[in-house]
């Protein structure tokens, strides 16, 4: 079975183009034009174990906003795609990652009801053509898109960049185990019998 998704979006402000395969080893290359997304998709690639090719065009004289949340938008689609009728899934995933200073956890479930909550205290500024607060919109994007629960929480740090890419990893890590095949599951691990719907 393979667990893969390809999404072309086009808008007024962005052309995303992705490639996606759940079950991978952090293949393929990311550029959004943004550098310090760049990296973040690179952490969730590597981390999360997945196959991923993004390239990116967008109004970025505009700033990163559309880029970051496009980018995410089209993730989270990809993802649900994948995912398919999620028969066999864990469905739930934890993770806790420090980074240096900072530390983030992360809890996921694919549930088919998007929800994001972010916590962090994100200094103010900017990092790579990365505005801090779009750490935020990415993940909300990420979860509409992909129809789940998603509960982001910086639980300390000084450092943005540290703050942010502890953050991702974090994900990646809960995501990598949500997704992951149970082989003691023999169907939809729901009392529903969907979550897709």
């Amino acid at each position: 079975m393979t667990r893969a998704a390809e999404i072309d979006r086009a808008t007024k402000e962005t052309q995303v183009a992705l490639r996606l395969g759940l079950d991978g080893s952090g293949a393929g290359e990311r550029r959004t034009g943004v550098g310090f997304l760049d990296h973040m998709l690179d952490l969730l690639a590597r981390h999360g174990r997945l196959d991923l090719d993004v390239q990116v065009t967008g109004d970025l004289e505009t700033g990163a906003h559309h880029t970051v949340e496009d980018t995410g938008i089209v993730l989270g689609q990809a993802l649900d795609r994948a995912l398919g009728d999620r028969a066999g899934i864990a469905r739930y995933g934890h993770a806790v990652v420090p980074m240096d200073e900072a530390r983030a956890s992360c809890a996921v479930d694919i549930s088919g009801r998007p929800y994001c909550a972010f916590a962090a205290e994100l200094p103010p500024g900017g990092t790579g053509g990365f505005d801090h607060e779009l750490a935020e919109e990415f993940f909300r994007a990420v979860a509409n898109g992909s129809r789940l629960t998603l509960h982001v929480t910086v639980e300390t740090g000084t450092n943005a960049h540290h703050m942010i890419e502890a953050a991702f990893k974090a994900f990646a890590r809960a995501l990598r185990e949500a997704v992951a095949i149970d082989p003691t599951e023999s169907g939809v691990p729901s009392t529903k019998g969907t979550l897709t719907a």
